[in-house]
């Protein structure tokens, strides 16, 4: 026999549950023609109303070829606006095709959707739940920029991304130095500078006299070539020169990288229309001016685009 604390236990699980789960039935329609598709890495689940299909829940592949014959199901019928999770990086080869037809793609926050109670767990009775909200107007759709500012985005990210790996490609760099005791980071402020380079490449090229790898300091380093050889004095064992190497080499390859990422970034935003000239009126001179051109700054004119496609100087802003 079931004691009456475990009975009232049950008793408003099943309530709560009934609660969450209970059908709005005296809300407005304000989608009629809405589809939600639940989207996955290999298999998108989609639904529409119960009247346009015999079977209003259909599943289709990840596939370009699936796509185009999902778009094809929801225009037979009569779809006229979709909702979809930002899920990961899998909805963005569907949300251009669905956009190219001509639907309205309302593309939700996928922690939104994570906080709303009553979703199930199933990826078919998903997309009918995020189809049913979507008819009522529940779903509040993300911001998508226009497809120009999605390119530049993008390249945006991938920038940043690389500087992130320069940054690790520093990091492994300094740890071998570390292990072989060479205080080079302590006598100069930079070791991407032109004298870190040219003693970091003359290690890797085989020398090992810190006299001759002072002799490549630059006149403008503070330090002396006395103290720079002493700051060479280590044990260069060469496990850890083997792993000086490939640091060396990842973090020429990325600033190969970033140089043409800063080529493409240029030339995506010469693309960007005008809004003004920026020789008419003339771009006012900046507020700050730095003395020596900033790490990882763009290797362009970055501030002058800016102003021609926006109309405003965005460099004054702090971040």
């Amino acid at each position: 026999m079931l004691s009456p604390l475990f009975t009232g236990l049950e008793e408003h699980r099943a309530k709560k549950g009934k609660q969450n789960t209970a059908a709005p039935e005296n809300m407005l329609i304000v989608h009629p023609h809405a589809a939600g598709i639940d989207v996955g890495a290999e298999e998108h689940w989609v639904c529409v109303p119960a009247d346009r299909d015999a079977q209003p829940v259909q599943k289709f592949s990840a596939f370009t070829c699936d796509l185009h014959r999902l778009a094809d199901w929801l225009t037979a019928c009569r779809i006229t606006t979709v909702v979809m999770e930002s899920t990961g990086v899998y909805w963005i080869p569907l949300f251009p095709i669905l956009a190219a037809r001509g639907f309205e793609v309302a593309l939700v926050n996928a922690r939104h959707v994570k906080n709303v109670p009553g979703r199930p767990q199933t990826e078919r009775f998903d997309c009918r739940w995020l189809q049913k909200l979507h008819t009522y107007g529940l779903w509040a759709p993300s911001f998508r920029p226009p497809e120009d500012m999605c390119r530049l985005r993008s390249l945006l990210r991938h920038r940043e991304h690389l500087i992130r790996m320069t940054v690790k490609h520093m990091q492994h760099r300094q740890k071998s130095l570390d292990q072989m005791n060479l205080h080079l980071h302590h006598v100069m402020s930079d070791l991407t500078g032109v004298t870190g380079m040219r003693i970091l490449r003359a290690i890797v090229a085989g020398e090992r006299d810190p006299r001759t790898l002072a002799t490549d300091r630059d006149y403008r380093i503070k330090s002396s070539a006395d103290t720079i050889a002493q700051a060479l004095e280590g044990d260069y064992r060469p496990a850890h020169v083997f792993t000086l190497t490939p640091s060396l080499a990842l973090y020429d390859f990325t600033q190969q990288q970033l140089a043409a990422c800063d080529e493409e970034i240029e030339r995506v935003l010469r693309t960007l229309d005008s809004l003004v000239d920026p020789d008419e009126p003339p771009l006012p001179p900046p507020t700050t001016a730095h003395r020596q051109p900033q790490r990882n700054e763009p290797a362009f004119d970055l501030r002058t685009h800016l102003y021609r496609s926006t109309g405003v100087d965005l460099t004054p802003v702090p971040g």
